[in-house]
């Protein structure tokens, strides 16, 4: 299939071949029919990409610290490698289309093959086959309309502007912007029974409202408009004004205070700045209100990746039901959104349709992508043929910035085939089937673990899917390499034990820092014959509550998803098993991710772990401090290395060093060679086991 994409590099546009999308749980595939190109969002986007580095510096300011920061830490090499990744990466466009279902995950029951429905959300793209939750999907009674329907989350926009704004039958609201979305707020308006007056700098707009039969539309330059107004509200002023303008100024908002009534509304959807004086504001006790994209359970993963619904008597509107009730206003007659599509193209044609709109050659509104629904589409693509030279063949499921970064730029250049990569993204397996040398990219995670081409499979996914896979490449007799962590939960770690111990396949987790090169000096230097006293300090850093690592279903938290590489490493140094393991934690809400940890094992060793995320960004991540005899050897960030014995030696590191590279070399090396894997498969589970442990005691 093809999906249109764009390097944030410089903004070149393609139609590439990619793989279908994965069709996860909670979502359906979607055939599309029509998307939308949304000429204010995309058209910024677009221009953006366009922009050369330091105009795009400019744009994206606090993306600007950010690499400052990071090449505080990573050095500047490693950092320029990480932001190049990211702005050659492509990028898709388009979020609202509509089309026909083709396949339903087994946990939806809403929606079956051959359903029409209209989409929405960052995967409604522009492309032949989308994967879309269930939450951003709804049904069109038959594919009638199916080229209108494919405005809907557009439409929610709008609806959701008039929803904040709290009108009443016979009111009058003034919407300031007509473009597409301001357009269809007048409809939305006068089908509700009120009285919409349209206003717009360029004639073109205003001259579209009037065709589209709204009596009052207005140029901004219209001389006296605000006393037109007034007199058009029987002298009070608006009852509400949204503002669907896209614009560097904040003359909108000013323009608003001065026509509004007193107590009214003023509801901002287009990206305008909020700044205003004060005086018609205060004196008019104005209400002044941002409306947030297509309505509530935006930008909520609970709602939009999970399915969880609001419940109706609490929230009447969410963004699902606005998306409906468009739907049902357009198919019952009340709208007319013929006169707002302005132009059509074949989605082979998507380029000259930006065109348009970059170079504002003509006027526009709607802007639609036809799609040939009669063509042959392919669920998996191939680059190249397989390399059969190396026995050790590999399949990547997932490949996000971790796998980018830090995996396959040390992978590619080993003894081995890579033969394919599943994404869920299909332009991001593409992109990395090409830039790393894979010769297939596929569409989900089952065509890498029953491809009989491959017996070694990578699993750098989000966390709550690392035991499924394992699982079934063991069964498979596969080999496996898998990011930490090696389970969610004691039950799958016991399914996976299971199926380790009835297969011919092998299991290593990536805990890297074991093959730091620092590590390595470190351990000749402490030796393994006495006992040692460790003490690891982690400033973890700040992760937003709501970030899906701290999710119990999808990441596990932070203890289970990162905080067992650090007990690993303590493990590794102590060369011997955990005897026991306790912590204190620090609470914030529900989140826990600062901990005390104390581990003791076998031999006598023991370990303090203070894993801490509420420290300052400025300190380095990490320090090691191992005691053993009359020996201490301190690791400062994997930068550098004090051996204290009698006298002081002091080794640095070019760069960071983590151990990824030695990691790879050995798992591959083993391999080649029929040698046990280099994490033994028994350290990770007794290192995971105990993680568990820690949380259970302090539940």
């Amino acid at each position: 299939m093809q999906q249109l994409t764009q390097l944030l590099k410089d903004g070149t546009m393609e139609l590439s071949e990619v793989p279908f999308p994965a069709l996860q749980q909670g979502t359906v595939l979607v055939r599309n029919h029509y998307s939308v190109i949304s000429a204010g969002t995309e058209g910024k986007t677009v221009k953006d990409a366009r922009l050369g580095y330091i105009g795009k510096a400019k744009a994206r300011k606090e993306e600007v610290k950010k690499v400052i920061q990071t090449a505080k830490s990573l050095g500047l090499v490693k950092t320029y490698q990480l932001v190049m990744n990211k702005l050659e990466s492509p990028s898709p466009l388009g979020y609202s289309t509509a089309g026909e279902v083709i396949a339903v995950a087994s946990d939806v029951t809403e929606f079956n093959v051959g359903d029409f429905v209209a989409c929405g959300g960052a995967t409604a793209n522009h492309a032949e086959v989308i994967s879309v939750p269930k939450n951003l999907c709804v049904k069109l009674p038959n594919a009638d309309k199916i080229k209108e329907a494919s405005f809907t989350t557009i439409a929610a926009i709008a609806m959701q502007g008039i929803r904040q704004a709290e009108v009443g039958l016979g009111e009058t609201v003034v919407v300031i912007g007509l473009g597409l979305v301001g357009q269809i707020t007048m409809q939305l308006l006068k089908a509700a029974g009120i009285t919409p007056i349209g206003i717009d700098i360029d004639q073109n707009a205003v001259d579209l409202a009037k065709k589209c039969g709204f009596e009052y539309a207005f140029n901004r330059n219209t001389p006296d408009l605000d006393k037109i107004i007034f007199d058009k509200t029987r002298q009070y002023g608006a009852d509400s004004i949204i503002i669907t303008a896209a614009t560097s100024s904040n003359e909108p908002v000013e323009f608003a205070g001065i026509i509004a009534r007193q107590k009214a509304k003023v509801v901002i959807v287009g990206a305008v700045p909020t700044g205003f004086s004060r005086k018609n504001y205060y004196r008019k006790e104005l209400d002044l209100r941002m409306s947030c994209s297509y309505g509530p359970g935006r930008y909520d993963d609970n709602y939009e990746m999970k399915g969880i619904d609001y419940p109706i008597g609490y929230v009447r509107w969410t963004e699902n039901r606005n998306m409906q009730a468009f739907v049902d206003l357009l198919y019952s007659g009340k709208l007319n959104l013929q006169p707002l599509i302005t132009h059509q193209f074949k989605f082979e044609q998507a380029k000259d349709a930006y065109q348009i709109i970059v170079n504002k050659t003509e006027p526009f509104c709607g802007i639609v992508l036809e799609y040939d629904t009669q063509k042959k589409l392919n669920s998996s693509i191939s680059i190249k043929p397989i390399d059969q030279k190396s026995n050790v063949k590999i399949g990547f499921i997932g490949a996000g910035n971790f796998a980018q970064n830090f995996l396959l730029p040390n992978l590619k250049n080993l003894p081995v085939s890579l033969v394919g990569v599943a994404t869920a993204r299909p332009h991001n397996a593409k992109n990395i089937a090409q830039k790393f040398g894979f010769s297939q990219a596929f569409s989900s995670a089952e065509d890498i673990i029953n491809n009989p081409d491959i017996n070694t499979v990578f699993i750098v996914t989000r966390h709550h899917l690392h035991a499924q896979y394992i699982i079934k490449a063991l069964q498979l007799n596969k080999i496996v390499f898998t990011e930490k962590p090696l389970a969610l939960t004691p039950e799958e770690l016991n399914q996976i034990i299971e199926a380790e111990k009835n297969s011919k396949g092998s299991v290593m987790v990536g805990f890297n820092r074991r093959f730091a090169p620092l590590t390595q000096k470190a351990m000749d230097f402490i030796g393994k014959d006495l006992p040692v006293a460790i003490n690891y300090r982690i400033n973890a850093g700040q992760v937003p509550a709501d970030h899906w690592v701290h999710d119990p279903q999808i990441g596990g938290g932070r203890i289970i998803g990162e905080a067992c590489h650090f007990i690993d490493y303590c493990r590794y140094f102590a060369n011997s098993k955990i005897s026991h393991i306790s912590g204190s934690f620090l609470t914030k809400g529900t989140v826990k991710d600062t901990a005390a940890i104390s581990v003791g094992f076998a031999n006598g060793s023991v370990a303090n772990i203070s894993y801490f995320s509420n420290g300052s960004k400025l300190l380095p991540k990490e320090q090691i401090e191992i005691f053993s005899g009359t020996r201490t050897a301190v690791i400062n960030d994997f930068k550098s290395l004090n051996l204290y014995d009698k006298t002081l030696k002091t080794i640095k590191s070019p760069a960071q060093d983590k151990g990824h590279k030695n990691e790879l070399n050995a798992f591959v090396n083993a391999i080649l060679k029929g040698e046990e894997l280099p994490v033994p498969f028994n350290e990770s589970v007794e290192v995971t086991m105990k993680t568990f442990e820690l949380l259970s005691v302090n539940e």
